[in-house]
């Protein structure tokens, strides 16, 4: 089974929601988690707009708290997807040796979108938060498409 682990900045906003959507997109065919580089402290659960968004299209929100990545998450998964490039950045310089393949863009896995960020909609408006649920299911998608064929993870 794959095992995959979205990362965003605060572990609050995009990763929880990218985290709804593989989750009820992929049922158990997934391993799926998530966290942040600089998860709010003290921990908390997903801000309340984006709850409100995904519930809106019919997403379960996970009742869970924010978390920050751990050296053992780069053992433990086999992608780590970030929702943009400056958490990319900051992933590689915590990366192990020998580890760094497993490194990616979430939206690297959505057509068109590659190389782009899912931006961070914490001090926007609830459009902005539909926006970011419009890019996770684009990633999602994307994503579950390339494990079905049987590319490689990474």
């Amino acid at each position: 089974m794959t095992r995959v682990l979205l990362i965003c900045m605060g572990n609050i906003c995009r990763s929880p929601m990218a985290l709804a959507v593989i989750r009820q997109l992929a049922g158990a065919r997934l391993e799926v988690d998530s966290a942040g580089t600089h998860a709010v402290r003290p921990p908390q659960g997903a801000d309340p707009r984006a709850k409100a968004v995904l519930a809106q299209r019919g997403y379960t929100p996970e009742m869970r708290r924010s978390r920050a990545v751990t050296a053992a998450d780069f053992e433990r998964f086999d992608l780590l997807l970030a929702m943009d490039r400056a958490n990319l950045e900051d992933l590689r310089t915590r990366c192990p040796p020998g580890q760094e393949g497993k490194l990616r863009l979430f939206l690297d896995f959505a057509a068109g979108l590659e190389g782009q960020d899912v931006p961070d909609p914490y001090y926007g408006d609830l459009p902005g938060f539909e926006r970011v649920l419009d890019l996770c299911e684009a990633g999602a998608r994307g994503l579950l498409a390339r494990l079905e064929r049987g590319d490689p993870p990474g």
